[in-house]
């Protein structure tokens, strides 16, 4: 299925429809929004203001919803005020959706918007993203999702149509390891390191792992850091906010994330990066399941093990496959 395809099924899912939007104006929830635009009813782009974002996100979702001509809400929420948010224990990602989605469906709802959807696309299916049980459970709609649409697809019709959004938009939260108290000192600490190396490069995308007394640096553009002595200054300033030791992590961050599995004589496997609840899982696929025990189910192509391992079996090209694959992944519960 081509990429067109694909947007016009997220289209007919939106048309006609009164859409209200998780909005965080980066590339997957403002395409949606972009596309809901021209073919919904009405359309709603809720923010999330919760005191941990990137030096300008609000603003910029400001600018986008207006681009677009579609009503917005901004919903300021302080988690700073939020003791169990702030312990930061491993499920922080989902603590988080959970407070943000609760509030989004509630405004949503007292406006008349019925159909509450967030921008999850078909790659954070296969990436350590524990939020997506929030999604579920709050009963979201995803239609990129259910076009199996990919980060880089989306970004390539970003891109083609000249669609402006934003490539910082994670909470800086995430930067702190889990298990390590979150304070305001540390985000605090965190965006001035981040908008430093923002204002003194042509990096899009910027995160500074703190890690007590060390700093990881990472971005998109490593030649950024390297070039003119940029990481001199860059390593001067991050230790005068205290760090003792400042890293670059090689590896350049790549947002343009996609699905590849291993195929090979109508077989093909895939480990994702967390473990399954087989229970859960049983339950959406009930009209599938051909056997299930305490370590895997089976249907009739394909085999889903506890640990996360996926394999299928007598799928005659590496398109049926991936496409395959692409079905199952909406109906996998996992552990958190």
């Amino acid at each position: 299925m081509n990429l067109e395809t694909k947007i016009e099924i997220v289209k007919d899912i939106l048309k006609d429809k009164k859409v209200a939007i998780g909005f965080s104006g980066g590339a997957d929830s403002t395409l949606i929004a972009y596309l809901s635009s021209k073919v919904a009813k009405d359309t709603l782009a809720i923010t999330i203001n919760n005191h941990l974002l990137p030096s300008g996100f609000v603003e910029n979702t400001v600018e986008v919803a207006k681009s677009f001509k579609i009503k917005h809400e901004i919903v300021d929420i302080d988690f700073y005020e939020n003791e169990y948010f702030l312990s930061n224990d491993s499920k922080r990602c989902y603590t988080c959706r959970n407070l943000m989605y609760s509030n989004i469906k509630k405004i949503a709802n007292s406006k008349g918007f019925d159909f509450i959807c967030d921008g999850n696309n078909i790659s954070d299916l296969v990436i350590d993203r524990p939020g997506i049980l929030v999604t579920y459970k709050k009963g979201f709609k995803t239609p990129f999702i259910e076009a199996k649409l990919t980060s880089k697809e989306i970004h390539e019709y970003l891109n083609k149509n000249n669609i402006p959004y934003s490539r910082s938009t994670t909470c800086l939260a995430t930067r702190i390891p889990t298990d390590t108290p979150t304070t305001k000192e540390k985000i605090d600490r965190i965006s001035y390191c981040e908008d430093f190396i923002s204002n003194n490069t042509a990096c899009e995308i910027v995160k500074v792992r703190d890690l007590g007394k060390y700093a990881i640096c990472e971005v998109d553009n490593l030649d950024e850091i390297l070039k003119d002595d940029n990481y001199t200054t860059i390593n001067s300033q991050l230790k005068q906010q205290g760090f003792k030791k400042v890293a670059l992590n090689l590896s350049p961050i790549d947002d343009d994330e996609f699905i590849s599995i291993d195929y090979k004589d109508e077989r093909f496997s895939y480990q994702l990066p967390f473990t399954i609840d087989l229970e859960k899982t049983k339950e959406q696929l009930k009209n599938e399941m051909i056997n299930g025990n305490d370590k895997k189910i089976t249907t009739e192509k394909i085999d889903i093990y506890k640990n996360g391992l996926i394999k299928g079996h007598d799928l005659k090209s590496y398109e049926i496959a991936l496409d395959q694959f692409m079905e199952i992944l909406p109906k996998l519960r996992r552990n958190v």
